[in-house]
């Protein structure tokens, strides 16, 4: 990956162009560099889901419309941009005006006419700072034994899914898996062999997932779960046959299974489709999820329901 893809977003927001000309050449060589004149621009930025959200906003004070306070309140407590580090950069220089700053979730308070070293070193400092905590954050959503996302971030996920589907009146699925007859696999085979099985059928799983918004998750033991935004119903059974015949064409060898000679799958799907959004309730479709996987057990597993 080059060093140009690395680099972290800071967005500048000022009403004048002056001041965001003089920080943006000072932080264009280490940064991307994103402007907004007010207030309203900033929010459409931040808040704009088909994009990743600025790492750093250096956010003036005092402006037309929305100040600054208030974009800082509504970034701080929107789960999706509640992450985006915060400087105020302000002509402002009583101590209060600093306090309120920082008690709505600045991380410091810069202020005009600006220092360009100091700028420079603030925003190093928060930026490594961020770029760590990200990495930490990022590895605390991994599973530890087969590499792909943890039930973690399947929650915080389908969160967000959920209010994108609401919002935007787009259908939503869910399809819930559970390796067949796995506690025999583990007892005739032993452990390591069960590990090791975990991770093949995550990878293949995972691999035949094709369009960038699906993901799969390990849910838990020798559950997963994939979250199929844009998909209804029929679309999500279709994905949950293609898993099914994936894992099957694995052709992992399970002498103990009731089911067949090899390790296989029962899926469970739901979805929420259209005109059914603002009625939605994430643990219910869950609960649909997993109804439909325990029948595809009861009616002889290996199957999709």
């Amino acid at each position: 990956m080059s060093h140009e893809v690395q680099k972290q977003t800071i967005l500048i927001v000022d009403d004048e162009p002056a001041n965001i000309q003089v920080l943006g050449n000072l932080l264009k060589d280490e940064y991307h560099i994103k402007v907004a004149s007010s207030g309203e621009k900033a929010l459409t930025i931040v808040q704009d889901q088909t994009q990743t959200p600025p790492d750093l906003v250096l956010l003036d004070i005092q402006m037309p419309g929305i100040d600054g306070y208030e974009v800082c309140r509504r970034i701080k407590e929107d789960p999706y941009t509640g992450g985006i580090v915060i400087i105020f950069v302000t002509a402002r220089s009583a101590l209060s005006d600093e306090e309120k700053g920082l008690k709505l979730g600045a991380v410091d308070y810069i202020s005009k006419p600006v220092s360009p070293a100091i700028v420079r070193a603030r925003v190093d400092t928060h930026m490594n700072l961020k770029r760590k905590t990200d990495m930490l954050e990022r590895l605390a959503l991994i599973d530890g034994l087969t590499g792909i996302h943890n039930r973690r971030y399947f929650d915080e996920q389908f969160e967000k899914e959920l209010g994108r589907s609401r919002r935007e009146g787009s259908p939503l699925a869910v399809v819930m898996m559970d390796i067949d007859h796995f506690k025999s696999f583990n007892d005739n085979y032993g452990h390591g062999a069960g590990d090791s099985c975990l991770q093949k059928v995550a990878q293949a799983l995972t691999d035949t997932l094709s369009r960038p918004g699906d993901s799969l998750c390990r849910y838990g033991g020798e559950e997963f779960i994939a979250l199929l935004p844009g998909n209804d119903i029929k679309g999500a059974r279709v994905v949950a046959e293609r898993l099914r015949e994936t894992l099957e064409a694995l052709s992992i060898t399970h002498d103990y299974c009731k089911t067949a000679p090899v390790v296989t799958l029962s899926l469970g799907a739901a979805a929420v489709g259209p005109g059914q959004q603002q009625k939605m309730d994430g643990e219910s479709l869950l609960q649909r999820a997993d109804t439909a996987l325990y029948r595809a057990k009861k009616t002889g597993r290996n199957r999709v329901v």
